[in-house]
Order: structure tokens, then C-alpha cells, then sequence
């Protein structure tokens, strides 16, 4: 699409460009679509749905021979394309993405407090999941920003088949196209820096512009997030794998359906329709010659071939999509986590590579975002590379080797650092405050009242070393009245002025 760019760099966008860059795009949306197809395992998506039966070459026989083989056509459908989706998004999302900010200084405390806002009134949590799932099954998938009717700042997934970018990195594209369909009717949204323009195609007919708007962000806020440099979906290399598994299960099943349609032989013995008649009703031969026999002509089925053949493509579907089962033998036990990490290997090398598409896509909305609130809120727009994000992998916790191993390292790392590695804690920032007011509530951080100093709830106030004989300097008013009585376990109240203040080591 980079010579689309070239062209609307001198140009600008036009309604026949328009036209053309759908007319480009429209292979590969047809792949994107087939994809999400497989995933829902619709109707005309897994090839083994369309699936009819073998036609051999017709011969004569003279009515007196009839095929049984065309009778049963069974098409089962085994998901691998969609469990090797869902592992890798349950492996990298079943912990939420945690947001963080440096909180330095007060003016990043707000800003934290404005991203945690965000992020709420956008349902981050569940919009990321499905941003990373869609990556997965199509090989890309896009994101808008856009300002809401109350004026906040929203995000958006779209649909991957309905989305072009236009330039070298979708993650920061110069100019992205949306196009969708309503009805008989087409519409297209182009976007850059500055503006949206919209056009309109009726009954299939070319688009032509209808309106131009602002979109208010300094940014393109069309952009999107790739699953891996070759924008390619987790399953698309094992796609004819997992078709050859479908097809031996299907015929598999087709011929211990066919048991029942066999052919009856009579040896030495005739039927007529009489005898045919009475065996409906009683089901019972009489046989009198010694070499009398009734059967069924079958073909014999080499089960353990039929077997070794559908494990060997399982393995082999995993080992190319660098996915795992999880409900595999090799996984029970109480395995140690070095050896599930070895176990796991291909999976999470496979995520460290979305896990970097992903920071660099975050990375622009939030510059996107920015550029909104340092017109709005007065937040400097470079603050969005103070953001920081943190991945968390979603493991069978072993909270005994977790505990026993961060106790070791208390007083050899900091405790953010020893808290971040427990994997049952989302939000280290979120613990260390929890820990901090335990402490306080709980009195392990409040000495004797001898011993105590003042500082008051206020920011800013001085502290002041308390005395025995004479009592606690009072941060309200400097008073040196003696302390006579307990706010709450975390304030202390001044008799002359009735203030309080909080009292640390």
C-alpha cells in the first residue's frame, strides 16, 4: 500500500484512490474473513463443512451390484485453528495488562489517576483481550480513537477485514482507511492527521465524498496492532494439517457408520422373499448343512494406523503453531516452574514477539490520547512516554515456591521488585499502598507515643520531633500541649486547636 501513500502525499485523497485501495484490499480481506470464519466454525468456513462425497468412475453392472460407500458423509470440524487462539490469549490475557506511571512527583499522580479513568470508562481490560485475539486469528487487528458525545476520549475495535493502513507501520500509520457495509450501501472513512472524510457508495456504485470533519487528535487515530512482522494469524501455517485431521477423523467415522450398511452373505443357503419377510420379524436363520453360514461382507479397518497417523498431525499442528495442550499427561503432576517453563517454550517466545507489537500500539494510542488532553486538561502531550505497561503470563500459581522463594529475597531486591514477581499479584503499585495501610491500621508502623513524631495530613507541613516531658509539637498550630486523645489508630488530636496530624517512625 506504500505507493497509495506516495500518491496521496501529492494529491491528497480522492474518491477514485479511494476506490482503488479497496479494490486492492479486497484479497486480502477476503483471507481475513475466512479466518474468523474457521474460528466461528460457520457454515461455509472449515473446508471439511463443504465437504461431498468421492465420485468413482461409473460401471455396469446391471443392477446387480450397489454402492454403499455414498451413504454416510460425515464433516467434523476439529477446532485446532481455534484452541490455538484461545491458548495463546488466555496465556498472555487471563492476567490483565497492568498500566503503570511514575509517581514522582504529584503532577504523575494525577496523570495516573486520569490513564486509571480512561481505561475504566473504556473497559481496557476486556478491549485488549479482544484486540489481541483478533490479531491472532486474522494477523492484525485495528483500534479507534475517537471523542465521545460527553467530549471523553474512547477507544474502539474494529473488525481487521474492514481496516487499511497506509504507510510502513500499521502500529503508526500515516493514513488508514475503514470501510463497511450497511444495508445495500458502502461506507468509507478515510483518516490523517487532522481530519475524517467520509464517503458513500450506493448499490455497488463508485464512492463519492459526502462530508469532511476534524477528528480533534494531532495523530491519526486509526492504528492498529500486528500479531508478528508477516501479519499472519497463529493457525495460517497449519491450516492443511488441521484439514488432513478433519478429512481421517471424518472418513474414520464414515466407515464405523458403514459397518451398518454392509452386505448380508448367505453361504448355502437361499432367500426368498418369504424368508427375507419372516427374518424381519423374528430375526432368526435356520441353518441345516454343515457349511451353512451367515455374515457380513465389511472392510477391515486398521484402527492403530488411523491412530498413529491422526496423533502424528496433532503433534505436528502444535509444533508448527508453537502451541501446547494443556490437558496433555506431561502437564499433571506437580511440575516445577523451570520445567513448565521449558514445557511452554514455543508459546512464550511467540508471545514475547505479540507481547512488543502490543507495547508499540499502546504506545501510540496513548500518544494519540495525549495530544487530545494537552488541549483539554493541559497534560503535557510527550507525558505519554511515561506510561509503562506490564504483561503478566496466566499459570497454574505454586504459591509455596513463590513465597518461599520472595522471602529469600527480601532485603536483596526492592519490595516493587519481590512483589512483582508473585504472579497472583495484578497490581504491585495497588499491593504496596494495601501493605502500607495495613501497617497503619494495624499499629506495626505507630511507636510508643514517647517516641512518635508529627507530621501533618497537609502537604507540605514540617515535621517536628516530639518531646517527653513536654509533650508533641502539633503541626496545626505549634502548640506543645500535652496529646490527650486518639483520632482513629492514624491521628492523634491537639488540645488547643483540635487539629490532627498523622504520627510515623
Amino acid at each position: 500500500m506504500l505507493h497509495f501513500k506516495w500518491e496521496i502525499d501529492k494529491t491528497g485523497i480522492t474518491s477514485d484512490l479511494v476506490n482503488d485501495i479497496i479494490n486492492e484490499h479486497e484479497k486480502e480481506r477476503a483471507r481475513m474473513l475466512q479466518l474468523y470464519q474457521r474460528y466461528k466454525a460457520d457454515a461455509d468456513g472449515p473446508k471439511i463443512f463443504t465437504r461431498e462425497t468421492i465420485e468413482y468412475e461409473e460401471f455396469e453392472t446391471g443392477g446387480n451390484v450397489r454402492r454403499l460407500d455414498d451413504k454416510v458423509n460425515n464433516r467434523l470440524n476439529n477446532a485446532f485453528d481455534a484452541d490455538i487462539v484461545d491458548t495463546k490469549v488466555g496465556y498472555m490475557f487471563g492476567h490483565p495488562i497492568s498500566y503503570g506511571v511514575d509517581e514522582q512527583t504529584g503532577e504523575n499522580k494525577s496523570l495516573k489517576k486520569e490513564i486509571e479513568l480512561f481505561l475504566l470508562r473504556n473497559n481496557a481490560e476486556d478491549n485488549d483481550s479482544e484486540y489481541g485475539k483478533m490479531a491472532a486469528i486474522c494477523g492484525q487487528s485495528p483500534r479507534l480513537a475517537y471523542i465521545d458525545r460527553n467530549g471523553d476520549e474512547r477507544i474502539k475495535n474494529l473488525n481487521p477485514w474492514e481496516a487499511v493502513f497506509i504507510g510502513e507501520d500499521l502500529h503508526e500509520p500515516d493514513y488508514s482507511l475503514r470501510y463497511f457495509k450497511q444495508d445495500d450501501d458502502t461506507f468509507a472513512e478515510f483518516y490523517d492527521d487532522s481530519h475524517i472524510t467520509y464517503y458513500k457508495a450506493i448499490n455497488g456504485e463508485k464512492f463519492q465524498q459526502v462530508e469532511v470533519k476534524q477528528h480533534l487528535f494531532e495523530y491519526n487515530p486509526l492504528f492498529g496492532l500486528a500479531n508478528n512482522a508477516e501479519l499472519k494469524g497463529d493457525a495460517e501455517k497449519v491450516l492443511a494439517l488441521i484439514d488432513a485431521y478433519d478429512r481421517t477423523l471424518s472418513d474414520a467415522s464414515n466407515e464405523i457408520e458403514q459397518y451398518r450398511l454392509a452386505y448380508l452373505i448367505l453361504k448355502g443357503i437361499g432367500a426368498d422373499e418369504e424368508t427375507l419377510s419372516n427374518l424381519k420379524k423374528n430375526g432368526v436363520f435356520e441353518l441345516f448343512g454343515e457349511h451353512d453360514d451367515v455374515k457380513y461382507l465389511t472392510k477391515d479397518i486398521n484402527d492403530q494406523m488411523i491412530e498413529n497417523h491422526l496423533d502424528r498431525l496433532e503433534e505436528n499442528i502444535l509444533r508448527f503453531a508453537k502451541s501446547i495442550n494443556f490437558t496433555d499427561v506431561s502437564f499433571s503432576g506437580q511440575a516445577s516452574g523451570v520445567a513448565m517453563k521449558y514445557k511452554i517454550m514455543a508459546l512464550e517466545a511467540k508471545c514475547i514477539t505479540m507481547e512488543r507489537k502490543f507495547i508499540s500500539s499502546l504506545r501510540y494510542q496513548f500518544k494519540v490520547i495525549f495530544s487530545a488532553w494537552a488541549k483539554r486538561k493541559g497534560i503535557n502531550k510527550e507525558d505519554y512516554l511515561k506510561v509503562f505497561f506490564s504483561f503478566k503470563r496466566n499459570l497454574p500459581a505454586n504459591i509455596l515456591d513463590e513465597a518461599q522463594s520472595t522471602e529469600a529475597l527480601k532485603g536483596n531486591v526492592s519490595e516493587r521488585t519481590r512483589l512483582g514477581l508473585l504472579t497472583f499479584v495484578d497490581d504491585v503499585e495497588y499491593e504496596l499502598n494495601e501493605m502500607e495501610e495495613d501497617a497503619l491500621r494495624l499499629g506495626e508502623n505507630l511507636p510508643d507515643l514517647e517516641e512518635g513524631t508529627w507530621e501533618s495530613n497537609e502537604e507540605g507541613s514540617t515535621k517536628a520531633e516530639s518531646r517527653k516531658d513536654d509533650g508533641y509539637p502539633c503541626p496545626e498550630c505549634g502548640g506543645d500541649g500535652k496529646i490527650t486523645s486518639r483520632v482513629t489508630s492514624k491521628q492523634i488530636q491537639c488540645p488547643s486547636c483540635k487539629g490532627t496530624g498523622v504520627r510515623k517512625k
